[in-house]
């Protein structure tokens, strides 16, 4: 080993008489290596395996790929300890900094928790390798680094000075200052009460910053807390440079939960008070001031940390969302790209809605969407598709004229990103009917239609399901018909994408309720791709299918046939029926009852059990699976004897149950399921002894004349039973 030293401190010396690196040798077979390097190297690794020298040598990265997990560990160990003991050397420009990068990374990886899987970025680490062409930029920041760690105060500030003039956003560079132990300099240098030293030190972590690997490194060397500890200090332009920094290092978990466990979100809201007191301010001066940058380097520091739950909660609980609303107010764009940010991120919460609402934050985001900056329109728009969940929000966009802009940016389609969020605010927006009106005189529909293929999944969803909501109306469903739709919508159903498929089977369930546009659908075998969805695997998409089918099978010429056409297909439908997701079975009971509708198709269902699997789901308190099932259940009385095998599986109780329910539908359903039954005898003793006719009376007086209908009908049927009994017992 003194040997090998020795040998390396020679290369060293003869490395800095060129004053040019000495580029290495690759370890890989693809060039011809010397044998002697080659045993050099091999000596070098079972060295390392076996001494527990204080000096820290690495392996090479070919070493590293040819030991086994417990070896890593145990060497790991062993050169963290020494790392923590022992001060880094100040400058190595030899093979032994470059080799000791990849167990750098071996730690990085093993160190990693589960739940860091869940972090927003989660890239390779990038180390410079040993046969890499390295720029001079990379041995010039090395040697500024030593000054950092060797210098008085007056070398310090001019060694970051000349640090910062070199190009920090390339990669090169801030790995340069990582590699060398440099990231460690900069942080110690943010514990000192040097101002100076504080903002050199903060400007070349806001850059460096950028990297996805440099922000885990500042995290696991304890930078963050000390940022936070600076968003105190007098000086506000250390406020921002913290701030900033902080905004780029918590794009991920951890570094989020780091900040929020130091206090940091308390701190970040304190910098949005600008010390504004009306209500009104004078905006476009108050900008210049500093109290307003630092306002806007807290907005952006919260807007990377608003991406977690948690952090949510404590940006609302430490009263941010009213200092939102007032910063919301300026015309400068800078500030208001961070604070709609932030808010769009927290719209994702009820409670967030809820105060977004209240601090009349509606009005400035449809203000905001008439801005001629790209970025503030899209977050303006991603703010209302989170909003637009409630009913209320959706008026105030169209009370405050948001409709217009957004059917106007709808055209503009070279920005992707802007028109995903656009097109979902309309998506969202369009659940009410007023707003749907509206759309149709701003030509929105048509334009919807247009953006049907050729765009990236995340627009089509939201275009679909746009068009969805819109399909509800007479209206819409003739106007994306006549500008040719249905094609690209049926199209649409052979995708993967699962929230793609929910929207897309809605609309085009939606358009078969006209029969001109069932005729397209059944033509481009739309019904058959229908169908196939029920195989789906999510049951969403099931649901969602089943639904579609109930209007397809309503409006087909030759709906029985058709039905019959497909094989395996009615037994498929009845064995969903064994699904454990209510909206499956609400959905698959409306199928069945269009089904049922042709004797053939009822006769088959039959005869895969479709009666028992029915009475199974009769205990049931979803209003909507009640409805649906007594649909079911009525249609499949008119086969054969399934009334008696109703009755046999026991049936007909729970129903009686259903007439107590507060739905309208459900009485209705349930009543006429009932009539059904009562053509049985046994049945009508059941319904009797349940209670059925004192529920059954109340509804005759029903203003829905179907419910009269069925009510009485089976009151007429049991009281027929009764007075026939009583005639057998007399005679």
């Amino acid at each position: 080993m003194s040997k090998q030293e020795a040998k390396r401190n020679e290369e060293q010396q003869q490395n800095k008489t060129d004053e040019k690196p000495q580029k290495e040798e690759p370890s890989t077979s693809q060039k011809t290596v010397p044998g002697s390097d080659i045993s050099k190297l091999e000596k070098t690794q079972i060295d390392f395996e076996k001494s527990q020298m204080t000096k820290r040598l690495q392996p090479s990265l070919n070493w590293k790929t040819s030991v086994d997990l417990k070896e890593h560990r145990s060497s790991l160990k062993d050169s963290t300890e020494e790392k923590h003991g022992k001060p880094r050397a100040s400058i190595s420009h030899g093979r032994p900094q470059l080799l000791r990068k990849s167990v750098e990374k071996i730690e990085e990886t093993i160190s990693e928790s589960s739940s860091e899987s869940e972090e927003d970025e989660e890239a390779t680490d990038h180390r410079q390798e040993a046969n890499a062409d390295l720029p001079s930029e990379y041995w010039q920041i090395q040697k500024l680094v030593k000054y950092l760690k060797g210098g008085n105060q007056t070398a310090t500030v001019i060694a970051l000075c000349s640090m910062r003039d070199f190009n920090l956003s390339q990669e090169t560079c801030q790995l340069a200052i990582r590699d060398v132990g440099g990231l460690e300099v900069l942080i110690n240098l943010l514990d000192t009460d040097e101002v100076k030293c504080k903002i050199g030190s903060l400007k070349i972590l806001k850059e460096i910053s950028h990297n996805p690997q440099i922000r885990r490194n500042i995290v696991d060397l304890g930078g963050l807390p000390i940022m936070v500890s600076i968003l105190d200090s007098p000086h506000k332009s250390l406020k921002c440079l913290a701030a900033e920094t902080i905004a780029n290092v918590a794009k991920f978990k951890r570094a989020r939960r780091v900040v929020r466990q130091h206090g940091g979100i308390n701190k970040l809201v304190a910098l949005l008070d600008c010390g504004q007191s009306t209500a009104e301010p004078t905006l476009p001066s108050l900008y210049e001031t500093r109290d307003v940058e630092v306002a806007r380097c807290g907005a952006l520091a919260l807007w990377s940390c608003s991406k977690s739950h948690s952090s949510k909660e404590a940006i609302r609980k430490a009263g941010g969302i009213p200092l939102l609303a007032r910063l919301l107010k300026t015309s400068h764009e800078n500030m208001l790209i961070p604070v709609v940010g932030t808010l769009q991120e927290c719209a994702s919460e009820e409670n967030y809605r809820a105060a977004i609402k209240a601090e009349r934050i509606i009005e400035n985001l449809v203000k905001n969407l008439n801005s001629e900056n790209e970025q503030l329109q899209e977050h303006c728009a991603m703010a209302i598709y989170q909003c637009a969940e409630d009913e209320e929000t959706r008026d105030l966009v169209r009370q405050h004229g948001g409709l217009k802009p957004l059917a106007s940016l709808l055209k503009k389609t070279d920005n992707k990103e802007r028109l995903a969020a656009v097109t979902g605010a309309i998506w969202k927006c369009s659940i009410s009917k007023e707003n749907v009106t509206k759309f149709r005189e701003y030509r929105a529909i048509e334009t919807l239609v247009g953006l049907l293929t050729d765009q990236p999944e995340e627009v089509l969803i939201n275009v679909v399901g746009a068009l969805g909501e819109c399909c509800q109306e007479h209206e819409n469903r003739v106007l994306v018909r006549k500008c040719g739709g249905i094609q690209p919508l049926v199209n649409l159903l052979v995708g993967i994408n699962q929230s793609l498929l929910v929207n897309v089977t809605k609309a085009v369930g939606a358009c078969a309720v006209e029969p001109e546009s069932m005729l397209i659908i059944d033509r481009l075998d739309g019904v058959r791709l229908l169908w196939s969805l029920l195989k789906n695997p999510h049951p969403d998409v099931k649901a969602s299918a089943a639904w579609a089918l109930c209007p397809c099978i309503q409006n087909a010429k030759d709906a029985g046939e058709m039905v019959r056409s497909f094989v395996g297909g009615l037994e498929l439908v009845v064995n969903l029926l064994k699904s454990d997701n209510k909206e499956v079975l609400a959905s698959v009971c409306a199928a069945i009852t269009n089904i049922a509708k042709d004797q053939e198709n009822l006769a088959v269902i039959t005869d895969h059990g479709v009666v028992p699997l029915l009475s199974k789901l009769a205990n049931t308190n979803n209003d909507k699976l009640r409805r649906h099932l007594a649909e079911a259940i009525s249609r499949c009385c008119t086969w054969g004897k399934n009334r008696v095998a109703f009755g046999e599986h026991k049936a007909v109780a729970p129903l009686v149950r259903y007439l107590k329910s507060s739905d309208t539908n459900v009485h209705r359903a349930t009543a006429q399921a009932l009539y059904q039954l009562s053509e049985d005898a046994d049945n009508c003793i059941t319904m009797h002894e349940n209670g059925a006719v004192k529920l059954l009376l109340g509804m005759v007086g029903s203003p829905d004349e179907a419910l009269q209908e069925a009510a009485a009908g089976c009151i007429s049927n049991i009281r027929r039973l009764a007075l026939a009994t009583e005639k057998a017992k007399y005679n």
